[in-house]
């Protein structure tokens, strides 16, 4: 179960993975990968800032040159 009370300007991993598009396994691998930092929360219930997950989302949304 998540936590309800979390800060402000955050998401949790499931609004995280829910904001891309991907699964929570997806979340995982964009923190390992150096792509999306945590912002909060603890280990098991991780925040993310909602500006990192909305830049990350443009940037994913972007088509990329040929």
């Amino acid at each position: 179960m998540e936590s309800q009370n979390i800060r402000p300007g955050h998401l949790t991993a499931h609004q995280t993975a829910q904001q891309l598009g991907i699964t929570l396994d997806g979340v995982r691998k964009l923190v390992q990968r150096g792509k999306l930092k945590r912002s909060g929360g603890t280990p098991r219930q991780p925040w993310y800032a909602v500006q990192d997950v909305a830049a990350l989302s443009a940037t994913r949304a972007t088509p990329k040159a040929a």
